[in-house]
């Protein structure tokens, strides 16, 4: 609503009166304050709704006014200087020319609500840092500043510009539009490029029916080629001049497809639970901004809880709703949902905090066990990158499981390279990445809102975010398919500190009868050549891998249980029988940690079984 204040001189001023939100008082009320900008709100400010003006004494000094005295002192405070006054007349003269608001031009429109074009462009003025023009912010309705694709093929997830065009990503479709230039098309119906007054011109969609999905985190290009995930087609693409390939068929298209049909837009998490500090005497908990605890807690951001001293738990996210569950010695899941949320984490002399949007929480009684958790949606994602040091595209594939730490199965998350000068996956990788990028040659990841560069000599070989990892092949041995063979040993070429993990045939027991009662030779493990060293009667001795002719060579012990009508088995026969065998070879713990060690190739000597 107008005020009219009668005032005792000619000029008159504009003021402008907003509302604020402000927290206050043990019960965190809301509570809403006319706040006027620049002006200093001293005193009676709150009771008569309008801000302090300076006395009629000071008048030498500062501006007359006949409502509520300051002091000097106030006046020249941090929130006094910054008095912002807008005189009504120009040069505040007698009988001046008069400041109004002016015409207001306006625009009738059909009809308020929001409208969203997710599948439209819209694009600004100019921007040229040579020139320091900046028209980011214009849009001018005067022109044609808008383009639209095809609505049917969902909406745009991703722009990416090289040289004079765009390549539009959209959920269902990839296409391609002209930059500063348009087509025309000669009476053959050739299409010739010229130039144009237009932002965007032409749209060209790429053949196939492939897009991004609702994946643009997959996104990476390199030189002339793009790579992209398609979530809902099961397939992994690379985008080239050659148009839209699928590199998911370069012998993983069933992985991808198993893969990515795993992967959701939007699940809904909860984190582990957590205990509260809590005293037994008093039946309260470390919370704030009071402190119920011994050690007073600084409280920068408000409201906070303690959940002692422990690590930073990695399942807490930041704008997280909290649940409560005051005594979890009944051992069922009532956690009540709270209207706070997490704003913030930290430390404070050994103790880990959580902020809370709003208020306390509501832990008052003796003989409690009070513990919090966490709850949020996240969106399962695919994370795309590439590696400029080995010129690979790097894709992790990320299901939400709830825990962000170095033990995570592969079963929530997998990591994999795609390498062009073989057309082919080459492996896996045992880190999940927050973020993917590349500059100069070097490759790098974040975890955890941390930057680590990767092929750095300075850590160990396999060493990602601080945790060394073993490597590991697994292959399978399938010389003669049809033919019934005894596996005997196992050889390799390659650096020492390789052991065999397993070693299993092909199902042999009759899985008609019992299908959950597979029977599977298997032998025992063997270890590398340095860690099946032992020495007895000062004689050395391996019990794994041996060196022969510049080869690694082991013999196969087997380790399966017998079966009705077996008179020799496990360890007191070598090899196993089958018509195939799956191996897996991964490096040791102690040889050369750290360093490298490399596989050319490995082998089996084996014999037929009689027919």
């Amino acid at each position: 609503m107008a005020y009219r204040l009668e005032i005792k001189y000619y000029n008159s001023f504009w003021l402008k009166q907003v509302s604020t939100i402000k927290l206050e008082g043990r019960d965190d009320s809301l509570n809403f304050y006319k706040v006027f900008p620049g002006i200093p709100f001293k005193n009676n400010y709150a009771v008569n709704g309008w801000p302090n003006w300076p006395t009629p004494s000071d008048d030498a000094v500062l501006p007359y006014s006949n409502v509520n005295p300051i002091t000097p002192a106030d006046y020249s405070s941090t929130e006094g200087s910054k008095w912002i006054i807008e005189e009504s007349r120009i040069k505040g003269g007698f009988n001046n020319a008069q400041v109004d608001p002016g015409v207001r031009a306006y625009l009738k429109e059909d009809s308020n609500d929001v409208r969203y074009r997710q599948s439209s462009l819209v694009y600004s003025g100019i921007y040229n840092t040579r020139t320091n023009i900046n028209n980011t912010n214009v849009f001018s309705i005067a022109e044609d500043i808008t383009k639209t694709v095809d609505p049917h093929n969902g909406s745009i997830q991703r722009l990416f510009a090289m040289d004079n065009n765009l390549t539009i990503f959209q959920e269902n479709k990839v296409s391609q539009a002209l930059i500063d230039k348009d087509a025309i098309y000669s009476a053959e119906g050739t299409p010739m490029t010229t130039t144009s007054n237009v932002v965007i011109g032409q749209v060209s969609p790429y053949v196939g029916d492939y897009g991004i999905s609702r994946n643009p985190e997959s996104f990476a290009s390199f030189g002339f080629r793009r790579y992209f995930i398609d979530r809902d087609r099961n397939a992994a693409l690379r985008l080239s001049r050659d148009g839209i390939t699928e590199i998911s068929s370069y012998g993983m298209k069933d992985y991808f497809r198993d893969e990515l049909s795993k992967i959701s837009d939007k699940v809904t998490f909860r984190s582990k639970s957590y205990p509260l500090v809590y005293n037994n005497s008093t039946g309260r908990i470390d919370q704030g901004p009071d402190d119920y605890g011994p050690n007073p807690i600084a409280s920068p951001l408000g409201p906070w809880v303690s959940l002692g001293k422990v690590s930073a738990p990695e399942d807490i996210t930041i704008g997280s709703q909290v649940e409560i569950q005051l005594d979890t010695a009944t051992g069922r899941d009532d956690f009540i949902t709270t209207n706070s949320f997490v704003i913030g984490t930290g430390y404070y002399n050994g103790n880990f905090i959580i902020y809370l949007s709003i208020g306390s929480l509501p832990v008052n009684g003796l003989g409690l066990d009070p513990h919090v958790r966490f709850m949020y949606n996240q969106k399962d994602k695919i994370e795309g990158g590439f590696d400029n040091y080995k010129d690979n595209y790097i894709v992790s594939l990320q299901r939400h499981s709830g825990s962000k730490t170095t033990d995570e199965t592969s079963d929530y998350y997998s990591t994999l390279a795609f390498d062009e000068s073989i057309q082919g996956w080459t492996t896996f990788y045992t880190y999940r990445p927050g973020m993917v990028l590349s500059m100069k040659n070097n490759m790098f990841t974040t975890k955890n809102g941390k930057l680590y560069k990767h092929y750095d000599n300075t850590v160990n070989t396999n060493n990602f975010y601080g945790v060394d990892n073993e490597s590991s092949i697994t292959f399978v041995f399938n010389n003669g398919p049809s033919l019934s063979k005894n596996f005997k040993t196992v050889s390799y070429e390659g650096s020492n500190g390789w052991e065999v993990d397993s070693f299993v045939s092909d199902v042999t027991g009759n899985i008609l009868s019992n299908p959950d009662d597979e029977v599977r030779d298997t032998t025992l493990p063997v270890k590398s050549y340095d860690e099946g060293l032992y020495i007895e009667n000062g004689i050395p001795y391996r019990v794994g891998f041996t060196r022969k002719d510049n080869k690694y060579v082991a013999n196969l012990i087997n380790n399966t249980a017998a079966t009705t009508g077996e008179v020799n088995y496990g360890s007191s026969i070598t090899g196993i029988k089958g018509f195939f065998a799956i191996v897996k070879m991964s490096t040791d713990a102690t040889t050369n940690v750290g360093g490298t060690k490399e596989l050319f190739a490995v082998s089996t000597e084996f014999a037929v079984s009689p027919r």
